[in-house]
Order: C-alpha cells, then sequence, then structure tokens
C-alpha cells in the first residue's frame, strides 16, 4: 500500500526558496514569524472558556467596534513576532488608528485583521486571522504612505488562519492556494489541501439577509432571481457564520458566493479594503475566483485610507459575474427614473 508523504510548512517553505534562486529569507521569515504568533493565538483560543479571556474591554476600536479581549491578546502576539523576526518595517492593524512601524531596516508592511468574527468568541464560533504581505517601495528609514496604501495586485502573499474545529493555514504567494492544518500532537502545519480551486457549480450563498431593507436594488434583484428563478436548476442554500474568514473558506471548498453589499445607509460597505478585501480578494482569483465591490475588481481599487471600506462580492467567478451585471442593470435603471423625475419636476 501507497502511503502519502508528509510535507510540512518548513518544508514547503524551503522548497519554494530552492526554485526562487533570488530569495534572501526575508519573506519565509515573516510566514514563520505568523505561524508563531498563530499557534500562540489558537493555544489562547481553545482554552478561552477556561480563562479570563472572553468578553469585551467596554471599549472601541477606530473602526468603531466593540473590542474584544481576545482581540487586542492576538494583535500583540502577531505585532511582537514580527518585530523580533527583523524583516517587517511596520504593521497596519484593524485595531490600530495608525500604522505601527517596527524595524526601519525592514522590506516587508505586513497588514493583519488580527481576529476576524470576533463577534463569535464567546459563543465559540469559528474565528481567525487574516494577514496582507506586501514588498516596501520607499528606500530610506522613513516609511512612507505609498509603501502601505498599494493596490492588492502589489501583494506578494495574502492568507488567514482558520480557528475552527481543526486549525488552519491558508496561503497564497501569487501561484496558487495551498492550505496547511495544525497538527496538534507535533506542532506543526502539515500540508493537507494542494493547489485549491473553486469548484465550478456554486450553491451556496452567504450574506446577513437582515440588511435586506438596506441593500441597494441590484443585490435585491440578484438574491430574488437565485431563489425564484426557474432558470435556477438546482436551489441555493443559505450559509452565514458571520466571520469572513469562515464563510470564505467554506465557499472555497464547496463552491459559493460571500456577498457584504454597501447599504443604503452605508454605501461603502463595513469591511475594510486592505486587511480583508485585499488578501480575500488575491486568494480569490488564485483559486479560479473573483472578487469585485460591484463595479471594479478589488485588486485595482488604489487605497487613499488605511482604513478604507469597500462592499465585497468574491467567490466563484460565474457567480460573481452574475450579481456584477445584477448592479450594472438595476443602477442604470435607478440612475434614469431619478434623472426623469428630475425633468419632470423642473
Amino acid at each position: 500500500m501507497r502511503t502519502q508523504s508528509i510535507i510540512t510548512l518548513e518544508q514547503f517553505i524551503i522548497e519554494k526558496e530552492k526554485s526562487n534562486p533570488e530569495a534572501t529569507g526575508g519573506f519565509s521569515q515573516i510566514i514563520r514569524d505568523l505561524m508563531l504568533a498563530c499557534r500562540i493565538i489558537n493555544r489562547e483560543v481553545t482554552k478561552a472558556g477556561l480563562v479570563d479571556i472572553l468578553g469585551s474591554l467596554n471599549a472601541t476600536n477606530i473602526q468603531g467596534e466593540e473590542v474584544q479581549k481576545l482581540d487586542i491578546y492576538a494583535e500583540k502576539q502577531l505585532i511582537d513576532a514580527l518585530r523580533k523576526g527583523g524583516e517587517t518595517c511596520a504593521v497596519g492593524s484593524e485595531e490600530q488608528e495608525e500604522i505601527v512601524f517596527l524595524n526601519p531596516k525592514g522590506k516587508y508592511v505586513v497588514l493583519i485583521d488580527p481576529l476576524d468574527g470576533s463577534s463569535n468568541i464567546d459563543v465559540n464560533g469559528s474565528i481567525g486571522t487574516i494577514f496582507s504581505i506586501y514588498k516596501r517601495i520607499s528606500k530610506g528609514d522613513q516609511l512612507l504612505p505609498e509603501d502601505y496604501l498599494q493596490k492588492g495586485r502589489n501583494q506578494v502573499a495574502a492568507g488567514y488562519i482558520l480557528y475552527g474545529s481543526s486549525t488552519m493555514l491558508i496561503f497564497t504567494t501569487g501561484h496558487g492556494v495551498n492550505a496547511f492544518t495544525l497538527d496538534p500532537s507535533i506542532g506543526e502545519f502539515l500540508l493537507s489541501h494542494s493547489n485549491i480551486r473553486y469548484p465550478d457549480r456554486c450553491n451556496i450563498y452567504s450574506i446577513n439577509e437582515g440588511n435586506y431593507r438596506k441593500l441597494f436594488e441590484g443585490v435585491k434583484q440578484y438574491l430574488r432571481f437565485i431563489k425564484t428563478s426557474n432558470e435556477v436548476k438546482k436551489p441555493y442554500s443559505a450559509r452565514y457564520v458571520g466571520s469572513l474568514v469562515a464563510d470564505f473558506h467554506r465557499n472555497l471548498l464547496k463552491g459559493g458566493i460571500y456577498l457584504y453589499p454597501g447599504t443604503t445607509d452605508k454605501p461603502s460597505g463595513k469591511l475594510r479594503l486592505l486587511y480583508e478585501g485585499n488578501p480575500m480578494a488575491m486568494l480569490a482569483e488564485q483559486a479560479g475566483g473573483m472578487a469585485t465591490n460591484g463595479y471594479m475588481e478589488i485588486l485595482d481599487i488604489e487605497p487613499t485610507e488605511l482604513h478604507q471600506r469597500t462592499p465585497l462580492f468574491l467567490g466563484n467567478k460565474e457567480e460573481v459575474n452574475m450579481i456584477h451585471n445584477f448592479l450594472q442593470v438595476y443602477d442604470q435603471i435607478s440612475q434614469l427614473v431619478t434623472n426623469t423625475i428630475g425633468k419632470e419636476k423642473s
């Protein structure tokens, strides 16, 4: 009987370095730094109900969201690990108003959502860590906005760690998407899914339909279509955890689309372009999928702010294109109606 060879994350990194003669080891060190921090975070997540780490700090972050104790713990572990590794110039965090400077000689900038889905912490739901890595542009000791306000196309790597029934690392360096599962018995991440691709068929949609009244007409029409149209041969299943990492991960493996659109009261949406949109968009594209804000691809957006928000539609390419078309058509109709009413009033 032939047994499948076991490949650890460390072995995977070394093999990739060998195949790239220009590799200096700096980027690999950042991956190791992140994984060290995430092992520590995972340890606390798995025993969260036994220690005083659950609950809110009765404070809000720069996003105006309630800060959980585990949010701050996770952020501290990630920043400390990247500081000690020495290869990271600065870290941008969803929890911090400004960029955090680490090492002026570092060649990379890392952007993190330390604990995505933190509202699930107290109910033992799936949560995760999202990261995005950019090559620094400026050469001097002074970090410039152009170093961290880069298009998603410039990412050298992106990924997430899912703390669920098992702990997994899913990441890309621009050459496909691979997943590693933590084996707690040996403390190593082992390659469990190689070259992940979205399934051709999509029958899962993930959206908070509690916001239905506030959705723009294009999104409403798309939802009506997949639920009621005779053209839809197989019924769609609604799956929504409330954690981007968890919802994205299921759709990546099972085939689906994730929607976090803008609403009438928040047209720019809620998710952050740099911490959530760009890294997930890179993963989606590398897995054969697509990511858009409804009008253009996420990775082509020129960021202007560290905490810039964006609507987000990502998943199977065919499905994302479909909702993109719905948005285009119904926005044009809405604009036409508005213009007509305006002329009649005048």
